[in-house]
């Protein structure tokens, strides 16, 4: 692969709670309307779309771009977990790259239902029994409690034990989320909140309160990509391209380290961000921001090490020193991450494509980080798949 992967034009709308959303297909036609009119092309331009989701029956991408017109094009539907809108994004990238395609769309959204996450079908294996198994082997599941953020919790607990950290740096992770998202206009949850209050809501698991855990939001985003010779011959020029990306899942020996920061995904990302640095010939201090997978606090710890963002063990003095917001050494999460936002499993992906693209054009508002050349994404789905991608400003 040789070509370039350009950002031609981003869109996302609002997320909502799910009391108050609309429906998927409006929320997807409206964030692709918006990346539309800031790529400045017509739908009728664009060759291949990939549409992620999580929760809707087959066929829900096409359900959201035929309100543009009935084109022929091919529209593929994406199910990676939690990374399918970033899944979408590395098919539409890697078709571009690859000359398959000279302009593709990705849409990621969600319709969520109101709640802790569950299975949808207690009729068939459940792809997760493996890592619920190995999860029953280092921490005491609670039959009563929801799986996902056990998971994590037994995360949290390991990383403690391991480094000595107190449980409080995780809380302090929440505030600095909503301290962010203030000036976001896109993210549900805008009101600051103490250390005190992280600490004091309800205990979810674990560490992890209410306020250390994403809620479930229903929102969408999108991203147009395009070739250089595509930009050229539709008269527009693109400030963003994709320097690298990589898509990765679990290695042979995932339950053979009795971890359970391993089976949240630590090491997939690991992984990924090792390959995307190698592809792009970047060192991971270089990059001053990075809209990172936060669906608890413990795993924006977790992710700060393994994006190489800080030394292993060094995570709690990362936070303490103010190295992951403004002022600091990089900004994590500039949007307020999913703990703010929410999280729409499709969407949040391409919605922390949108906050980069606009970071690196210098058009985040009151959000921006100065003077950003590169910026990092990554979105991370149980089971497990794992996407990081460097974004780079062109002239």
């Amino acid at each position: 692969m040789s070509r370039r992967a350009l950002v031609a034009g981003v869109g996302m709308v609002p997320f909502a709670k799910p009391s108050a959303a609309r429906t998927y297909d409006e929320m997807g036609a409206g964030a692709v309307d918006m990346a539309l009119r800031d790529s400045g092309l017509d739908y009728a331009a664009v060759q291949q779309v990939y549409a992620g989701y999580v929760y809707g029956d087959s066929t829900c991408g096409q359900r959201v771009v035929y309100r543009f017109g009935m084109t022929r094009v091919p529209v593929l539907n994406v199910n990676n977990n939690c990374a399918s809108g970033s899944s979408a994004l590395w098919l539409a990238r890697q078709a571009v790259e690859s000359g398959a395609t000279e302009c593709a769309l990705a849409v990621g959204f969600e319709q969520m239902p109101p709640g802790a996450l569950g299975a949808k079908w207690t009729d068939r294996p459940v792809p997760l029994t493996d890592f619920a198994a190995a999860l029953r082997e280092v921490y005491d599941v609670d039959p009563e409690l929801p799986m996902t953020p056990q998971y994590f919790a037994a995360a949290g607990e390991e990383y403690l034990s391991k480094y000595g950290m107190r449980a409080e740096t995780f809380a302090k992770v929440a505030v600095k989320a909503r301290r962010h998202a203030a000036a976001n206009p896109y993210a549900v949850f805008r009101d600051p909140v103490s250390e005190r209050d992280v600490l004091d809501s309800p205990r979810i698991a674990g560490p992890l309160t209410r306020l250390q855990c994403c809620p479930p939001t229903c929102g969408a985003a999108a991203a147009i990509v395009c070739s250089d010779e595509f930009a050229r011959a539709h008269g527009i020029a693109p400030k963003v391209a994709v320097a690298a990306q990589a898509l990765q899942s679990d290695d042979a020996g995932l339950f053979d380290v009795k971890s359970a920061i391993s089976l949240v995904g630590a090491d997939v990302t690991r992984a990924a961000a090792t390959e995307v640095y190698e592809k792009a010939g970047v060192d991971p201090r270089d990059v001053k921001v990075v809209e990172l997978h936060d669906c608890f606090t413990v795993n924006e710890v977790l992710s700060y090490e393994a994006l190489g963002l800080c030394d292993e063990g060094d995570a709690e003095r990362f936070v303490l020193d103010g190295d992951n917001t403004y002022g600091g050494r990089v900004v994590t999460n500039p949007s307020g991450g999913l703990l703010s936002k929410g999280h729409p499993l499709g969407a949040t992906g391409l919605a922390q494509t949108a906050e980069i693209t606009w970071q690196l054009r210098g058009e985040a508002g009151a959000r921006q980080v100065e003077g950003v050349t590169l910026g990092l994404q990554h979105n991370l789905g149980l089971g497990t798949a794992g996407v990081v991608t460097l974004f780079e400003k062109v002239s």
